[in-house]
């Protein structure tokens, strides 16, 4: 049996998710979970083998929190849901465990046989997403960068930025200062509206 967590913040959309999954006779969700905070030690308290993330729900931070998963829980693969309409800024991922990608807009057919694909060390990117991905290849900004900005675009301020990424406030404010710099924004929230419009975040 496949054991699957499920991580989206929208109940109707998260319910949805788990009635498909649990019509599978090999696929059972161990646990759902609608935002980030705590995310970690659920997954290692419940230990699912795949982890199904909406890439909506952690703007800018998907990339940092499936590390933290993996580092945690091992063997871990992870499935991130993304829009297909929005193009896809991929990290340099160095090491093996690199997530799989699928676009939301596939038959639970799809996602059914993607989950076991996944669960048996396939890493599965789905062709939309990796055209998505070619066409944000001119993002300046980092993976950091990326992270940071999400973080300011979801409300929090430079000191909470730092209390959760363990940096100096004033490295933070370093890195909002590149991200305005490299988007051209006149500021702070003139980036993250322009990040949001190009389809960073």
């Amino acid at each position: 049996m496949i054991r699957v967590l499920i991580v989206e913040d929208m109940r109707l959309t998260r319910d949805g998710l788990v009635a498909l999954l649990e019509q599978q006779p090999d696929i059972t969700v161990v646990a759902e979970f609608g935002r980030n905070p705590g995310l970690v030690p659920l997954v290692a308290a419940v230990r699912p083998d795949v982890v199904v993330i909406n890439a909506d729900v952690m703007t800018g931070q998907t990339f940092p929190v499936v590390a933290d998963l993996q580092a945690s829980v091992r063997p871990l693969s992870v499935l991130i849901l993304t829009d297909p309409r929005k193009p896809v800024v991929f990290p340099a991922w160095r090491r093996a465990g690199a997530p799989s990608f699928l676009v939301k807009d596939v038959s639970s057919a799809v996602l059914a046989e993607t989950v076991r694909r996944v669960a048996g060390g396939e890493r599965v990117i789905d062709p939309q997403t990796a055209v998505a991905a070619l066409m944000s290849a001119d993002c300046p900004l980092t993976a950091r960068e990326l992270e940071i900005a999400g973080l300011a675009a979801d409300g929090a301020s430079v000191g909470e930025i730092a209390d959760k990424l363990f940096l100096a406030p004033g490295t933070v404010r370093n890195h909002l200062s590149k991200i305005i710099a490299k988007t051209g924004a006149r500021n702070r929230i003139d980036a993250i509206r322009m990040a949001r419009d190009a389809g960073w975040l």
